[in-house]
């Protein structure tokens, strides 16, 4: 497998796969949506897009990065979403950097959004598709978020079969600026328990597949079945 590593920034073609990596918090808070029963994610372009779109659908649930705001039912949080009923929601999920990455590689021929917490779930589902050639797209800060990259590099190993020790990189994304600012309150919209829930790794069996549905990028979960005695481990 062919890997690459590459912030929003440096996207100079559509790549044919690839997955997009927020750990902090978008595609971690996107996860646990899905636990907690939500059908659908719509990852929305602009909050303006958001709050047009929870006109349009009152029932569906508006999520956005930051403190509380009018029109928007949750933030992207991990810590304050775990406990919300979801069950055949719709989410729309507008973040600083994760959602914008999805939007970036929409044309992709398959596009996996993904945290630690369904990094072997997405590895397995390249390792199912035989993808040849895999861009990794790096969505904090310009590429250069460390949570993000040790995140990637991780799945990359993963989705090689190697049997990768996931410790090193979760240390990595512990280490972070993302992870200082979220444990010091610099950022709004925090629970205390964020960090280390964007930091479990495997907490979900299934991978997040981004697809074009009409006008709107959705993302889906995507079960993955136990591993077998042929999968490889680590």
């Amino acid at each position: 497998m062919n890997t690459r590593f590459l912030g929003i920034p440096d996207l100079a073609e559509v790549p044919s796969v690839a997955v997009v990596v927020d750990v902090m918090r978008a595609y971690t808070v996107a996860a646990w949506a899905f636990a907690r029963g939500a059908e659908k994610i719509v990852l929305a372009a602009s909050l303006d897009e958001a709050l047009a779109l929870k006109v349009l659908h009152p029932d569906w649930v508006a999520l956005k990065d930051g403190p509380p705001a009018p029109g928007f039912d949750a933030v992207n949080s991990p810590g304050l979403l775990r406990s919300a009923e979801l069950g055949g929601r719709t989410v729309v999920q507008k973040t600083t950097a994760g959602t914008v990455g999805a939007l970036a590689v929409k044309e992709a021929q398959l596009v996996l959004c993904a945290g630690f917490v369904v990094a072997e779930a997405t590895a397995r589902l390249l390792r199912d598709r035989g993808s040849d050639h895999v861009t990794f797209l790096v969505t904090g800060e310009d590429g250069t978020a460390d949570e993000d990259l040790a995140c990637a590099q991780y799945i990359a190993g993963r989705a090689t079969g190697a049997a990768t020790d996931a410790a090193e990189f979760l240390r990595r994304g512990a280490a972070s600026r993302a992870a200082s600012e979220l444990a010091e309150g610099v950022r709004q919209g925090v629970h205390p328990d964020d960090v280390a829930l964007c930091l479990e790794l495997d907490r979900f069996p299934f991978a997040m597949v981004a697809t074009s549905e009409g006008p709107l990028m959705v993302l889906r979960p995507h079960p993955m079945p136990a591993p077998t005695g042929d999968d490889p481990v680590g």
